[in-house]
């Protein structure tokens, strides 16, 4: 099949970029998916096997824009747009990528016991924090008395966030998310496992992706989707369907959380010491609203626990970043001084 860039969502800000010698020597290609031993892209004459620089494939992922020679070697990543990353698993403080230039993300949730206020919270800090348009996606009303609950609850932590409640399955029902991104611009599914996202992506693509059970105990799934893949929708847009995040640890995302608990941060400043816990203090203005019924305090909990980590976070990852400069450092003065004996 053969794209345009705009059909495969390039715009100025990539072409402001490029040098008449790069336009003249490279082709702009958008990744697709990443694999071991390189990657799947799109091209204005379709699809495309590429390969990276050893020092660069860690730094590429789907939905970068790439310069690529004729061999299929990338040359070059182009700055995005919109970046979503999470601080990896365990005790490694690397940042870990999830997907570049995503216009909307839909935050997909169910209907059951996997819905949980605190993650929608999380994903709603990643999408501001990375400038990405958030919505939440409410899926398997059918298992649920009363979905209007669900989406009531939703809509209470932002009343401009737009919440949509479908049944994955349903074409006529998942065609409400295409009223939020246009041909060429791309959304991501993001969720816990089981939710409903890769059924999602298949009734919005056409696309024949796999899908397994989910637990009847406690609604949760194993992975229904192993890797990243961007799929073009049925009406031209671009949509990435993401595996199940089992935890979401936010990192250097401190204006996310500003933007999601703005009616807090706002109410904080009115607060009549500077220091405030927001516990006991006399003159507290969160307090004096949670007294009036008018703040739930397990939201001011949720607030600070997300100050707390992404302070720890950030920190952790600062001081990560540090040690690998100085190792790097280090490394170079060795081999320097290794290179002067052997000429003496």
């Amino acid at each position: 099949m053969i794209y345009s860039l705009s059909d495969l969502g390039w715009s100025s800000h990539f072409m402001m970029q490029l040098s008449i010698e790069q336009l003249e020597t490279y082709a702009p290609a958008r990744i697709v998916s990443v694999h071991k031993n390189g990657f799947s892209a799109l091209c204005e004459s379709g699809p495309i096997r590429l390969m990276a620089k050893p020092d660069d494939g860690q730094s590429i992922t789907v939905g970068d824009w790439v310069l690529a020679d004729q061999s299929g070697l990338i040359h070059h990543r182009l700055d995005r747009l919109t970046a979503l990353s999470r601080r990896a698993a365990g005790e490694d403080a690397r940042e870990q990528m999830i997907a570049a230039n995503v216009d909307v993300l839909f935050i997909v949730t169910s209907c059951n016991n996997d819905f949980n206020l605190a993650r929608l919270e999380r994903y709603l800090v990643l999408a501001s924090a990375a400038g990405c348009q958030p919505a939440c996606v409410l899926t398997k009303p059918d298992l649920c008395d009363d979905p209007a609950k669900y989406a009531q609850k939703t809509q209470s932590l932002a009343p401009d966030l737009p919440v949509l409640t479908v049944d994955a399955r349903d074409p006529a029902q998942a065609a409400q998310l295409t009223d939020w991104w246009r041909k060429g611009q791309t959304a991501a599914l993001l969720g816990s496992s089981g939710v409903g996202k890769s059924t999602l992506a298949a009734t919005l693509t056409g696309q024949d992706i796999v899908t397994q059970g989910i637990r009847d105990d406690d609604a949760k799934g194993r992975h229904t989707t192993t890797a990243r893949h961007l799929y073009q929708a049925q009406h031209g847009g671009w949509l990435l369907d993401t595996p199940g995040m089992r935890a979401l640890r936010l990192t250097d995302v401190s204006e996310g959380i500003e933007e999601v608990f703005n009616d807090l941060s706002t109410l904080a400043e009115q607060c009549r010491f500077r220091d405030c816990a927001h516990v006991a203090e006399p003159g507290c203005a969160i307090q004096a609203e949670i007294s009036a019924g008018n703040i739930d305090p397990d939201r001011l909990r949720r607030w600070q626990k997300l100050l707390h980590e992404d302070v720890r976070n950030s920190e952790t990852l600062a001081q990560s970043r540090t040690r690998s400069k100085a190792t790097t450092k280090y490394h170079k003065r060795v081999q320097e001084e290794s290179r002067g004996r052997k000429k003496h």
